[in-house]
């Protein structure tokens, strides 16, 4: 009896790994870092290229008569709405003598209220005189305007109140002349309207009397109110200082550029999906990371540790490509300049007994077109890839970017060393490597990153891979055969979970 295992579900992959995309942002600190600078720069510019126009400020102390101390501001609200109207404009524009539209000269000051009473008022001009002008022309305009309006209401009111005393003295008139129409006589009805008559009398005076005084005290608070508007901070022009302006709008300019650049910078490494961690590019190629390789930089102890790395590097791939009875390839994805010194040292560290002759499989055939130096290894393009030999182990380098010619990659070796730059493939275009790599029957010894991310933590071996088959000893058809069955291909993970179709999948 055959038990059927079913295997365990891999992990869903996150939607959005914040780990990959800090790590991928920093390495684009170029971009946000060119555009915080830009909009320093920027802003600091514009303080200096685009000065401010002359600007001149005055306050004034509005009094109203429906002043409330719980009043949420709007009185001072209604009165910047009265500021920007035609009428002040046009005032104001009198007083200064000027052809200019109401309209067009309302775009050229602004109000706004600092408290409940306070009202301050800001115009600009092409030059600083000129704005004190026109802030002290609208500011006399908008107090003639408010202090008529109070005055109006007032009299408005006094002249209601006169006109009710008026009418109850008409109609006191005609109650006096009813009493003395009246004649004495006997009888409860008639004294009874008598009293109605007098009580009449007294009421309307009453009344009278009320009307009267509020008519004084109308027209008393009046003047209370016209001496509490006016303008308690003359007009002055404003001072700008370029230096303290340039700073600020630098500071501004470097905040927005920042995070413009960073939010750029998260979109493109969302959007272009490229992996950067080593566990990212061994699972995406079905290969571990067997070395890593910092990129060049002008420091002088970074180039040292940089040389010294590559010299280990050297060593170990030396190492593993030496006993090999196979051609062996090193195939670059995004640094072609650094896999083709790769291949010249890798090819003079090997032993004298075993020379290699390194196969430039390259696009621009960059190594076989370079002048040979004495003692160097042979370099040979890639027409004369069979040439040779036997004894000398061909050393290919070749090319896995997009444009690749996948059926010429078995004649540069049948074994390989990818050469990948962190972050210049995308996902899906290491999976078109490691299927082509698969379907032309090239073995991938492992991976070299160029450029890793230095607070790389991650692990990139591929702990449930298929062994390798031996390094020395025999060709490749020979080892398919020496175990009796046929050789099985190391696909990634990848690969193996997500057939292509149903037929593959059976």
């Amino acid at each position: 009896m055959t038990t059927r295992t079913t295997p365990e579900p891999a992990p869903a992959a996150p939607l959005l790994d914040l780990h990959t995309l800090v790590v991928t942002v920093r390495r684009r600190r170029r971009l946000w870092g060119s555009m915080a600078l830009l909009g320093l720069v920027g802003g600091a510019g514009t303080a200096v290229l685009l000065p401010p126009e002359p600007t001149a400020v005055t306050k004034v102390l509005v009094a109203h008569q429906e002043d409330q101390p719980t009043d949420p501001g709007t009185l001072i609200r209604t009165d910047v709405a009265l500021l920007h109207t035609t009428r002040i404009a046009g005032r104001a524009l009198e007083a200064l003598g000027s052809p200019e539209k109401p309209e067009d000269f309302m775009k050229e000051y602004e109000g706004s209220g600092l408290t409940n009473n306070v009202l301050q008022i800001e115009a600009t001009g092409d030059g600083e005189a000129e704005a004190v002008a026109r802030v002290r022309a609208v500011a006399d305009a908008f107090v003639a305007d408010h202090v008529r309006r109070l005055r109006e209401a007032a009299d408005a009111e006094a002249r209601t109140l006169l006109d009710q005393r008026d009418r109850l003295r008409d109609e006191l008139a005609e109650v006096n002349r009813a009493i003395g129409d009246d004649t004495p006589e006997s009888g409860s009805g008639a004294s009874a309207d008598r009293e109605s008559l007098f009580a009449r009398r007294a009421e309307l005076t009453s009344q009278i009397t009320e009307f009267g005084q509020r008519a004084a005290q109308a027209r008393v608070g009046t003047p209370r109110l016209v001496a509490g508007t006016q303008i308690v901070d003359a007009p002055r022009a404003v001072r700008h200082s370029v230096p303290a302006t340039a700073a600020t709008n630098a500071g501004i300019g470097l905040a927005l550029g920042l995070a413009l650049g960073l939010a750029v910078a998260a979109v493109g490494t969302v959007v272009a999906d490229r992996p950067v961690l080593r566990r990212d590019v061994a699972a995406h190629l079905g290969a571990s990371v067997i070395a890593e390789l910092p990129r060049a930089t002008r420091g002088l102890w970074r180039r040292r540790r940089i040389r010294a790395a590559r010299a280990r590097l050297t060593v170990s791939l030396a190492r593993t490509v030496r006993d090999s009875a196979e051609p062996v390839s090193l195939l670059e994805l995004g640094c072609a300049r650094t896999a083709g010194v790769l291949a010249l040292d890798l090819a003079a560290a090997l032993p004298a007994e075993r020379p290699a002759v390194v196969v430039d499989g390259l696009p621009d055939a960059r190594l076989a077109g370079r002048r040979p130096r004495p003692g160097g290894p042979v370099v040979v393009g890639a027409q004369d890839a069979t040439a040779g030999a036997r004894r000398e182990l061909r050393l290919g380098v070749g090319s896995v970017a997009p444009g690749t010619s996948w059926t010429d990659l078995p004649y540069l070796g049948t074994r390989t060393v990818l050469v990948v730059r962190a972050g210049h493939g995308s996902a899906a275009w290491l999976h078109t490597v490691a299927r082509q790599l698969a379907e032309q029957h090239i073995e991938v010894i492992g991976v070299v990153l160029i450029d890793p991310d230095p607070r790389d933590r991650t692990d990139g071996t591929l702990w449930d891979a298929p062994p390798s088959p031996p390094r020395g000893g025999g060709s490749r058809t020979s080892r398919q055969h020496e175990v009796g069955r046929p050789r099985i291909e190391r696909l990634p993970k990848w690969a193996a979970r997500v057939p292509d179709s149903e037929q593959e999948a059976r």
